[in-house]
C-alpha cells in the first residue's frame, strides 16, 4: 500500500510524533522520582493510584509500541537498549496518562470524539505535521487519512486478500490507533495544564514592584570577613548541634523512592599477554599475506575483521576515525600494522590499494534488459545505445521496456558502510566511474544487461580502496576459566568485612554506590546485571550480605555486591555519612558567621572594617534586589546583600550581614535608576512566565499523591 509505504518512508518523522505524547507535560525525568518494592504480586509490574499494571498487559503495550516502531523505521530488530528505552517511554507514558487522566476525572474534563475530529479535520496539531498523510503543501490532510483507513479496513474485511496486503493493513491500522490515543492524551494534558494557566495572575502593584526590582540600582563600597579566615579546626560541632540544623533544614533530606547502598568488585576479564602474542602471531600473518598479493577480500574474510572489505573506492567518512586518519596521509600500495588501537581495543593493519577522485553524487538512469537470452539481451542494449546516440528519447525508449527510465541521484552516503553483493557494485562501479554525459552498456552475467546514462556529477572527492584488518583482542576461555576460577576461590566462604580488608591485597578493587534505584536498569553501568539487581533489592537481602557471583556485561565481566545500606522512602537519617557532612558544613558555616559578627559588632565605617584581620573589600555595583549579586572577592553569589542593600539609602552604613561565603559591612556609594520605561502589560506577562515555570513542578505532587510503584526491575 502506498500509504504505508509513506509511513515507512516518514520514519525518523513518525518517531518523533510519538514521543510527542503529553507534550509540555513530560518535564521530569521520571526515573528519578520512580516507587519501588511493593513485592505482593509476581504479576503486576507497578501501581499507579491503587491501580495494578499487570505485566501482560504491560508487555501488549511495549509489544504494540515496538511494533509501530518497527513499522514507522522499516526494520525488523531492535538492540537490547533500545527495547529498554521502549519500555521506559510506556511505563512513562502509562504513568503520565493515569496522573492527568485522574486529575481529569475529578475535574470533569474531558476529550470527547468530536473535539478529536474537529482537530484531525483542522490538522494544525503538531502531533499530524509529522505523520505522512500531508498534502503538496505539506499540511496535514484528514480526507487521504479517512481514504487510507477506508482501505485498510475494506482489505481486513476481504477474504481473498493477500496475506501481505492484510498485514500491511493491519499495520498501518494499529500505528494509527497508536497516534490517534497519543493524541487524545496530549490534547487531555493540554487542557489540564491551560486550566493551571488560567489560575496564574498578576496585578499592577506586583506588576510595578518587578519593575522597581530590576530597575532600582545600587553602587556599594563592601568590606567582608571571609569563612574561610577562620581555620574549621577551630570549630567544634556537637551532635545536638547537628540534630536542631538538621529538623531546621529536614525537608531537604527527603527521599521519594527507597534507595540501596553497595559495594562491589567488577572484574572486566581482559586478554592475557598469551592471548595478546596468539592474536599478534595471526595478525603479522594476515600482514604477510596482503604484502605477498592475497585476495583482500580473502584476507579480510578469514580475519574475520570488523571492517569488511568493500572493494569500492570509500571516503574517509565511511571508515572508522583511527583508519580514516591513517588512510589520509598514506600512499598507493603502503601498508601500516600491525598496531594496537586503544580507543576501541582492536589490532589494526591497513593497506591502501588505491585512491581515486570520484564525485560524491552523480545523477543517472537506467535501461534494464532481462537476461533471459544474454545474447540477445545484448544485442537489444546495442540497439538501445545506437537509438539514444542518434536523438532518440531516453524515457520514450525506457517505456517500451515497461520503465520509467527516470533520472536519479546516487550519494555516497547511500552505498558506503553498507553489506553490498557483487551485483550492486558492479553498477556501482560503472555509475562512479562514468563521465558526465556518457552511455554506456553493462553485462550482469545471467542476470541482465544495464544501459546506463549518467548525466551530471557533482562534488568531486578523494576516494579510498583500502583493506582493513581490524580484529578486537578478546580473552579466551582458558584466560576466563582462570578469572571465574580466582574469583571464586577468593570469595569462598567471606563474609562482608573480610571481602573488604582482602580484596585490596587480592589484587580487587572495592567500588561503592550510594542511592541506587531499583528504576536503574544495571549496577555500574554493566549490562546483563538484572540478576544482580533483583537480588540487591530483594527484600530478602539484608545489610551486610554477599551476593553470588554474577557472569554480566557481555560475558566479560564478573561482579560480586554486598548490600551496604536500606534508605526507605522518607527522610534520610541525620547521622548518615554524607547528610552529617553536609550539616557538620552548615553548623560551622553558622559558627564561624556569629564569631566575625562579634568582630564587627563596634565596626561604625567601611574603613574600621577594612582594618579588621583577613577583611576584603570591593565595589559592587548595578546591584539590584532582583538578581543575586556576585562578590569576586569572597567567590560567592550572594541574594542576602541583594535583599538587604534594596532599601538602604544613599550613604547609609549596614553592618553584619550574614552571606553564604562571608559578613558583610557596606555603604551605598549612589543609587541609581535603570533607563526603562515602565509597561504594565510586559510586567505582568514576564511574571505570569515566572509563575508558569515554578508550576511545572505539579507533575512531582500528583506523582507524590499516586504512590506509583515501580517493579519493572522483578522482570527485564
Amino acid at each position: 500500500m502506498a500509504a504505508l509505504q509513506k509511513v515507512r518512508n516518514a520514519g525518523p518523522l513518525v518517531v518523533g510524533a510519538l514521543f510527542l505524547g503529553l507534550i509540555g507535560f513530560i518535564a521530569t525525568d521520571w526515573t528519578k522520582v520512580v516507587e519501588i518494592f511493593s513485592m505482593s504480586s509476581h504479576n503486576t509490574v507497578g501501581t499507579i493510584n491503587g491501580k495494578d499494571i499487570d505485566l501482560q498487559d504491560f508487555n501488549n503495550k511495549v509489544d504494540e509500541y515496538t511494533n509501530v516502531i518497527k513499522a514507522s523505521n522499516g526494520i525488523t530488530n531492535l538492540t537490547d537498549e533500545q527495547m529498554q528505552g521502549i519500555r521506559d517511554q510506556v511505563w512513562q507514558n502509562l504513568v503520565e496518562t493515569e496522573l492527568i487522566g485522574n486529575e481529569a476525572e475529578e475535574l470533569g474534563l474531558t476529550v470527547t470524539d468530536n473535539e478529536l475530529l474537529q482537530i484531525l479535520v483542522k490538522g494544525e496539531h503538531p502531533m499530524l505535521q509529522q505523520t505522512p498523510f500531508r498534502n503538496q503543501q505539506g499540511k496535514f490532510d484528514y480526507n487521504l487519512l479517512k481514504q487510507t483507513l477506508d482501505q485498510c479496513k475494506e482489505i481486513l474485511t476481504t477474504p481473498d486478500a493477500s496475506a501481505d496486503m492484510v498485514e500491511e493493513a493491519r499495520s498501518l491500522t494499529q500505528w494509527w490507533k497508536f497516534i490517534e490515543d497519543n493524541l487524545r492524551n496530549t490534547i487531555l494534558a493540554q487542557k489540564y495544564q491551560s486550566l493551571l494557566v488560567a489560575s496564574i495572575l498578576s496585578n499592577p502593584v506586583e506588576a510595578q514592584q518587578n519593575f522597581d526590582a530590576r530597575t532600582n540600582e545600587k553602587t556599594l563600597l563592601m568590606a567582608a570577613l571571609p569563612y574561610s579566615s577562620i581555620n574549621d579546626s577551630e570549630i567544634t560541632v556537637e551532635d545536638s548541634e547537628l540534630k536542631a540544623k538538621y529538623n531546621e533544614l529536614k525537608e531537604l533530606f527527603e527521599v521519594p523512592v527507597e534507595t540501596r547502598g553497595i559495594k562491589y568488585i567488577d572484574i572486566a576479564v581482559k586478554a592475557s599477554k598469551e592471548d595478546e602474542a596468539e592474536l599478534n602471531a595471526q595478525m603479522n600473518e594476515y600482514a604477510k599475506q596482503l604484502i605477498d598479493g592475497v585476495a583482500p577480500a580473502k584476507v579480510i574474510r578469514e580475519a574475520r575483521s570488523l571492517v569488511p572489505y568493500y572493494a569500492l573506492p570509500i571516503s574517509k567518512n565511511a571508515l572508522p576515525t583511527d583508519i580514516a586518519n591513517q588512510v589520509d596521509t598514506m600512499k598507493a600500495g603502503q601498508q601500516v600494522g600491525p598496531y594496537y588501537n586503544n580507543v576501541d581495543n582492536t589490532m589494526n593493519i591497513v593497506r591502501l590499494i588505491s585512491t581515486q577522485t570520484i564525485p560524491d553524487s552523480i545523477q543517472y538512469r537506467i535501461i534494464g534488459i532481462p537476461g533471459i537470452n544474454m545474447t540477445l539481451a545484448e544485442q537489444s542494449a546495442d540497439s538501445i545505445m545506437n537509438a539514444i546516440k542518434t536523438g532518440a528519447p531516453f524515457d520514450t525508449i525506457a517505456k517500451k521496456y515497461n520503465q520509467s527510465g527516470e533520472k536519479l541521484w546516487m550519494a555516497s552516503v547511500q552505498y558506503e558502510g553498507m553489506n553490498i553483493d557483487e551485483t550492486n557494485k558492479k553498477i556501482i562501479k560503472a555509475i562512479t566511474s562514468a563521465s558526465a554525459g556518457s552511455l554506456q552498456k553493462l553485462v550482469l552475467d545471467g542476470q541482465s544487461v544495464l544501459v546506463i546514462n549518467v548525466l551530471e556529477t557533482r562534488n568531486p572527492i578523494k576516494k579510498f580502496d583500502v583493506a582493513i584488518v581490524k580484529t578486537a583482542v578478546e580473552f579466551s576461555k582458558q584466560t576466563y576459566d582462570k578469572a571465574f576460577s580466582n574469583f571464586s576461590s577468593f570469595l569462598a566462604g567471606k563474609d562482608a568485612e573480610e571481602i573488604d580488608y582482602l580484596a585490596e591485597k587480592a589484587g580487587y578493587r572495592i567500588l561503592e554506590r550510594d542511592n541506587l534505584s531499583s528504576a536503574e536498569h544495571s549496577v555500574g553501568g554493566v549490562s546483563g546485571t538484572r540478576d544482580a539487581l533483583r537480588w540487591i533489592f530483594s527484600e530478602d537481602t539484608k545489610v551486610g550480605d554477599v551476593s553470588p557471583l554474577y557472569e554480566c556485561g557481555n560475558n566479560d565481566h564478573l561482579m560480586c555486591i554486598v548490600l551496604t545500606d536500606i534508605t526507605p522512602k522518607g527522610y534520610l537519617s541525620w547521622d548518615q555519612e554524607d547528610v552529617k557532612n553536609f550539616l557538620k558544613t552548615e553548623v560551622i558555616k553558622d559558627k564561624k558567621a556569629a564569631i566575625l559578627e562579634e568582630k564587627l559588632a563596634g565596626a561604625n565605617s567601611i574603613t574600621e572594617v577594612a582594618k579588621l584581620p583577613g577583611a576584603v573589600t570591593d565595589t559592587l555595583r548595578r546591584v539590584t534586589f532582583a538578581q543575586s549579586v556576585f562578590v569576586s572577592k569572597t567567590g560567592n553569589i550572594e541574594p542576602a546583600l541583594s535583599g538587604n542593600s534594596s532599601n538602604a539609602a544613599k550613604n547609609a552604613f549596614k553592618n553584619a550581614v550574614r552571606g553564604n561565603g562571608a559578613v558583610y559591612a557596606y555603604q551605598v556609594l549612589a543609587t541609581d535608576k535603570h533607563e526603562a520605561k515602565f509597561d504594565l502589560k510586559q510586567e505582568q506577562g514576564m511574571l505570569t512566565q515566572g509563575a508558569l515555570r515554578s508550576i511545572t513542578t505539579f507533575q512531582n505532587d500528583l506523582y507524590k499523591k499516586a504512590n506509583v510503584e515501580d517493579k519493572r526491575y522483578l522482570f527485564y
